[in-house]
Parts: C-alpha cells; structure tokens; sequence
C-alpha cells in the first residue's frame, strides 16, 4: 500500500525544536508494516509562499503520487476544505486526519474539518459522540504509543544514571513546578526547549528515560483539561519507570501503580518521588510490568495497522453512499474558485497592519505577530464557522504564511 503522510518532520515546524514526534513515529512504523511512504511536510512555512501554493503543492504531490491513503495531520486552517473535499471526491485515495488535542480542538478544528475527510480518529473517548452528534459518524479511537524500534527492557534503579528526570518543553506553569521539587531537595535533570540543558536529539530520548530511576511526565494541555500523551507510552516502552499526571482515559492504557505510577497534584508528586527513590524494588516491578504492557498493546505498528484499514473501509463506505459519477470538472473548477477567493484586499491588508500593530506594542515583533493571527483565527471559528478552513478564510488571507 502507498501512504501520503502530511504533516510536519519538525515540532511545530520549527527545526530548531528538533525532528516531531509523529514524524519519528509514523514514518518508520508504516515502512515496517512494508507500505511505501511519501512524505509532504504541511508544517514547514518555508516550502511555500503562502497557502495556495501549499495547497496546490498537496494537490500535485496526489495526482503525482496516486496514493492508496492519505494520512494528515491538520494544526489548523492549513489544508482548505475545497483541497480535502477534492482529493475525498477522487475515490482511489483513502483519507484520515490523526487529531492530536481533540480536548479542545474538536471544538474549534476537528469539528469543521471532519466531514471533508473519509475518516478521523480522536485520543479522547468523550469526543466520538461529539463528533457523532456533528454527524462524522466515521471516527476511530485510537492513541499515542511506543516505537517498537525504540522497545527496551527497563535498567534496575540502581543501575540508573539519573536519580528523576524530565524530558519536554518549558511551557506553561512547568519551571514552576520543577521548582517547587527543587525545593523539597528533589534533583530534576530536564531536558528540552526552554531548559538549561536545551532540545535533545529524538534519539536520546529513549536513552535517558531508560537511564531514570523516575521519569517525570505532566499532561496538561496548552488549553482544557489534561491529556493522555506520546510520553506516556514512550516512557515505559523504553524500559524507564513513569510518573506521570493523571489524565482522563490513562486507566484505558495502564494500571496506576502497578504498571505505571500516576499522582494527581503537587503533594502526591512529592510523596511518590521520595517514596519509589526508598523502594527500588517496587520501582522495578512496575516499571517491568509497564514495559510489558507497552511491547504487548502499545506500539505504533499496532496503531498504524488498525489507522489504515479503519481508512479503507470508511473510503468504501463513504463511496458507496456517495455518486459514482466523474468529478474531473468539478475538481477544476473548485480549486480555480478557491484560488480566486484566496486574496488579501486592502481592507484586510489595513485591518492587518492595525491589528499587528497594537499586539506588537505590548507583545514585540514577533510575539505581537503571532498574537494577532491567533486572536484573528479565535474570531473567525466562532463567527464564521466552516468559512475559516476555507480559501477565502480571514485567517488565511489576512496571515498568508507568518
């Protein structure tokens, strides 16, 4: 089978924030399920001059490369709806988009773009029947997992190099927090953006949880409430022992304390530290019985197996409730209509400059930049709806590629 991935090879598709976790997942799981893989990176704003030309570059890399599925994953308002609805309409391309924070973005993305799809999946059990009630009937539970390339046995704590460790982004109230275990005399070795030590190589991920006694992992969310993460799964896979935050749908994966160790706030994380620092034993058992979890129901290959079926028989379906007739013409047609509503007039190039302006005043250059498309993308889902993953979407227009 041939598999069209969209999405980005670096986090945020910032290749300063190192190679992204699907990229590093999917890519090498679908190549071991002996598919043939073609990457198009839709996170890299360098690639093209704006939206349409990504968009047109999507529809290109299709045609080109005729593919059996086409596996997204969508931030936002970068693949117009008219560019999804053609390459659905084809009928030899299974599509599916990979959500990967539904607990808040089903309700300002997932939701506009489901139907443009053959088929979704979704992290978040409490969302299918959100999108069932939308009527995106075709939606896969799934969730994040492990590498199997990556599977390791767990290390015995004594055998350990750092006594606990984080490995993740500086965001949010995390410094804080690091801080507060600094405090009771507990030694964080942090790794990632924002750290002192700064952004680790992918590959040294796997080595330094492996090498934890305690691998520290928070799931709150950029919004909403808290998340199941790749983390969760990556850490015992590894062979390292997790201490992660509770998050609804965790109890779906692993048992708490007995192939994990999970705490809920500040206090319990301080007591579970110090508790499995003086009990090594027990520390090994759960992070053996994590590890043997991970290897058995928790890989990639797994998940990306059951992904691309679940996508053929949705295209199936999808065909069979649909016409049957051409759509050579329409897709011409559409795509050229969408390229003509794709301008910046000049009362959107003067709302721009106003709005950049006032957010850059207290923000800064760049900040103000991002500020400013992001307060228009919040108005325009609520106002517009549908409209803002469109080519003639304010967002897009008015943000062509900052």
């Amino acid at each position: 089978m041939k598999v069209l991935c969209v999405f980005g090879k670096h986090q945020y598709g910032d290749p300063a924030r190192g190679i992204g976790t699907e990229y590093a997942a999917f890519m090498p799981a679908l190549q071991r399920l002996e598919h043939e893989v073609i990457h198009f990176d839709s996170w890299d704003k360098s690639r093209f001059a704006d939206y349409a030309e990504l968009n047109q570059a999507l529809l290109n890399a299709v045609e080109q490369a005729r593919p059996d599925v086409m596996l997204t994953i969508q931030r936002d308002y970068e693949i117009w709806l008219e560019t999804l609805q053609l390459i659905q309409a084809r009928k030899d391309v299974a599509t599916i988009s990979w959500t990967t924070d539904d607990s808040w973005k089903y309700q300002e993305v997932s939701r506009f773009i489901g139907k443009a799809y053959h088929a979704m999946t979704t992290t978040y059990a409490d969302c299918i029947e959100k999108y069932h009630h939308d009527g995106i009937t075709n939606v896969l539970l799934t969730q994040w997992a492990a590498n199997s390339e990556l599977l390791r046995t767990p290390l015995s704590a004594s055998n350990c190099r750092y006594s606990v460790s984080f490995v993740g982004a500086a965001h949010g109230d995390r410094k804080q927090r690091i801080a507060e275990l600094q405090s009771y005399g507990i030694d964080v070795t942090c790794f990632g953006h924002g750290w002192s030590a700064g952004s680790v190589a992918a590959e040294e991920i796997p080595r330094i949880v492996r090498d934890s006694v305690i691998s520290l992992n928070f799931s709150n969310a950029y919004k909403g409430a808290n998340q199941v993460k790749a983390r969760t799964f990556e850490v015992p896979g590894a062979g390292g022992f997790l201490l992660t935050e509770t998050a609804i749908g965790l109890e779906r994966a692993y048992c708490a304390d007995e192939e994990i160790a999970v705490f809920a706030d500040q206090e319990e994380l301080v007591t579970k530290i110090k508790h499995f620092l003086a009990h090594p034993i027990e520390r090994d058992a759960i992070a053996q019985a994590g590890f043997l979890r991970t290897h058995g129901e928790h890989t990639y290959d797994l998940r990306m197996k059951e992904l691309l079926d679940f996508a053929v028989r949705a295209r199936d379906h999808w065909l069979d409730s649909h016409s049957q007739t051409s759509h050579s013409q329409t897709r011409q047609t559409s795509f050229e209509s969408a390229l003509e509503s794709y301008c910046l007039t000049v009362p959107l190039k003067l709302m721009r400059r106003l709005l950049v302006s006032v957010c850059q005043l207290f923000l800064g250059q760049q900040q103000g930049i991002r500020a400013a498309r992001r307060l228009v993308f919040e108005v325009s889902w609520r106002l517009f709806g549908y409209k803002t993953f469109t080519a003639s979407g304010l967002p897009g227009r008015m943000f062509p590629y900052q």
